[in-house]
């Protein structure tokens, strides 16, 4: 059986004085261990035009990242505080978004995957949300020990009949949390899915489309260990799979 593909956002990276394009693996052995191929669309500053991977794809992975989007793209003033950015990222994503939801493709969308979605339908981001009064502090500690980076350290509510709930339940569930930034202004067309116990929102859903799903955590670091972690990817690879059986959109003659 032919496993179907899954497009993964890529960050710019700088490497030995090289310009590289790339991100963890984890986000990859994820999708792979769900029964998805993975396919990274590269992140470089010639502009590319992704159609012909879209045609070929089933679902888009919207990774996260040390970089944040940049605030002009929601409004906002550039300072050193809502740093690094990512420019090329920005470039290649927030249309890959737009494109995917027009084609109906299956969209799960990480940590920066998450704002940029929100971003990318017109809503606004907190630069740093710890600083926001009657917030907690989202940012992971700065731990060479991964497993202590990403441990699970709050509980997130899913909303009663929501679609994350579909997934999870309506318990609460543990997720992790490396964040500094977070949504502020809800853009049209998204649902809240679930929020931290500050009130922070931790997922969110596209109104009217199929699978559409972004979360703040990083589901994919303990996705082989976590239940509910495997149950995000395996939600998003069911869709994944039902996209590939369907039709797809008619390519121009």
């Amino acid at each position: 059986m032919v496993q179907p593909m899954v497009i993964a956002s890529c960050d710019a990276i700088v490497h030995n004085g090289l310009a590289w394009s790339g991100g963890p693996s984890t986000y990859l052995s994820a999708v792979a261990l769900a029964g998805c191929l993975p396919v990274q669309l590269p992140t470089i500053t010639t502009p590319i035009d992704p159609t012909a991977l879209l045609d070929a794809a089933s679902g888009v992975l919207l990774t996260g990242a040390r970089s944040n989007v940049h605030p002009s793209l929601y409004g906002a003033a550039e300072t050193e505080e809502a740093g690094p950015f990512d420019p090329d990222r920005d470039r290649t994503v927030l249309p890959l978004i737009r494109a995917a939801l027009d084609r109906k493709l299956p969209l799960l969308c990480i940590c920066r995957g998450l704002q940029e979605l929100n971003v990318a339908l017109g809503g606004t981001l907190h630069v740093a949300v710890h600083e926001v009064p009657g917030r907690d502090d989202h940012r992971g500690p700065s731990d060479s020990d991964m497993d202590a980076r990403f441990a699970l350290r709050h509980t997130v509510a899913p909303a009663p009949g929501g679609r994350l709930a579909a997934i999870l339940g309506d318990a609460e569930v543990k997720v992790n949390s490396v964040h500094r930034q977070a949504i502020d202004r809800l853009a049209d067309g998204l649902e809240v899915e679930a929020r931290a116990p500050d009130g922070t929102i931790e997922a969110v859903s596209v109104r009217g489309a199929g699978f559409a799903l972004g979360v703040q955590w990083h589901p994919e670091y303990f996705v082989a260990s976590d239940g509910p972690s495997a149950a995000v990817f395996d939600a998003f690879a069911d869709a994944v799979r039902a996209h590939a059986r369907g039709a797809r959109p008619a390519r121009a003659a």
